[in-house]
């Protein structure tokens, strides 16, 4: 058989995305239809790894997270909840016979945030609606669509009957929007390779720099009672407002420090949200207990258990200047993200082969951008020497009402992906 010139394998692949094209729409909508909210995962992974195995033929590995292996490694998020039931998926490519391209790792998270509350929604959050070019749905936008780009890149590949040159591994993980720790799970089962690449939904836009983020928890105690004693009583609600004032203080102070050059052209880089608030359960009592729960953003190279030493005497010093609040000491904790930054050499090898795969398919040249959120590229790059970065598809309303995906985008990404695989791993002659 004579040796297809690169050229050919590449349209050859292109055109199988295309024919594949309505089979991926309904993955997408398949996936898009399971309700994988936290701790709710299991459905939608077992659904994965049974499409691993039965239509691409993958050596799959189906495993719940060690948590008391990972709890030991950099990067680990501590939990308040249990991982029984809620497995992370991989399936293998291997190559045939020795190495000769580079390895690579395609991940994406299953996890999605609430839809509540469902009445501003327009769409059945779990309908996975098409209206034109949109998909409507909770996590396709974030981040299912790029799930099923990966997945298809790498079915147009073998359905054509290409040979790579070294191993492919597609993950699906768990927990990427509160800990990261699926990701780190697969690394500490020992998945690891010579790049990796994640679809999250910039817009075909490559990542070269995120932010940290630590999730923190204040208690502030009150003092209870009957409505008609409230000038008698203390309010939790009132009280923790004084906190939550100074968190914004804290926000306009981080904010107003030289910011890391990753994020010179980022307005407001680091920001700080009140996520949760809980209190009271009665209109006529005065509430004796609120608790409230942020997400604090920090700089690449900026130590999270240090910001959370910060924040948490900056919020102490505040309460000293309150008469209750200076006697009764308000609750800090922290728990979930406990996550580093990261800001990538734009001379890595996995740029270029990103640029090359991205004009190829686009007919444009790669755009690179810094995002004020955190992804799972951090355990790649910092903790075992993998370059990774995100490029996904386009969408809106990401954690809002009437999320949804712009489908062209998500075949554009899967052409990407393939020319990506193509180019990395390397193709063996027939």
């Amino acid at each position: 058989m004579l040796k297809k010139d690169k050229s050919a394998v590449f349209e050859e692949v292109m055109d199988k995305i295309d024919s594949l094209w309505e089979e991926e729409v309904a993955f997408l909508q398949k996936i898009g239809r399971y309700p994988s909210t936290l701790g709710n995962e299991a459905s939608v992974q077992h659904c994965i790894a049974d499409y691993f195995k039965s239509e691409l033929g993958l050596e799959t590995d189906t495993f719940v997270p060690d948590l008391k292996k990972i709890s030991q490694l950099p990067g680990y998020s501590p939990v308040e909840w249990s991982y029984e039931g809620r497995p992370v998926v991989v399936g293998k490519w291997q190559t045939e016979g020795q190495k000769i391209g580079r390895s690579l790792i395609l991940q994406g998270h299953v996890d999605v945030v609430s839809p509540e509350p469902v009445e501003f929604w327009n769409y059945d959050p779990w309908g996975s609606t098409i209206e034109g070019d949109k998909m409507f749905g909770r996590g396709l936008q974030d981040m299912k669509s790029g799930i099923a780009a990966m997945i298809f890149a790498v079915k147009a590949i073998k359905e054509k009957g290409i040979k790579l040159g070294a191993d492919v591994l597609l993950e699906t993980v768990i927990e990427e929007e509160c800990t990261g720790n699926g990701a780190l799970a697969t690394l500490e089962r020992g998945y690891v390779a010579d790049g990796a690449l994640i679809p999250e939904p910039f817009g075909l836009t490559a990542l070269t720099a995120q932010v940290g983020v630590i999730w923190m928890r204040v208690r502030v105690r009150g003092v209870g009672a009957h409505v008609e004693r409230a000038d008698r009583a203390v309010n939790a609600i009132q009280k923790a407002y004084v906190l939550i004032n100074a968190l914004d203080d804290y926000r306009s102070y981080i904010n107003g420090l030289p910011k890391h050059p990753s994020f010179q052209d980022h307005i407001h880089p680091l920001n700080v949200n009140v996520g949760i608030i809980r209190s009271g359960d009665w209109a006529s009592n005065v509430p004796s207990l609120c608790t409230f729960e942020a997400r604090i953003g920090l700089y690449p190279g900026q130590d999270p258990q240090q910001v959370k030493d910060e924040v948490k005497s900056w919020l102490l010093e505040a309460a000293k200047q309150d008469p209750w609040l200076s006697q009764v000491e308000p609750e800090i904790t922290f728990y979930g993200f406990h996550a580093e930054g990261v800001a990538l050499d734009r001379d890595l090898e996995i740029f270029r082969v990103l640029e090359s795969a991205h004009e190829k398919t686009t007919s444009q040249k790669l755009q690179y951008a810094a995002t004020t959120a955190t992804t799972d590229i951090r355990f790649y790059n910092l903790y075992y020497g993998i370059p990774a970065t995100c490029y996904g598809p386009t969408g809106g309303n990401m954690h809002g009402a009437d999320e949804w995906v712009d489908l062209p985008s998500v075949k554009a990404v899967t052409k990407t992906y393939a020319a990506f695989i193509l180019e990395w791993c390397g193709v063996r002659e027939a």
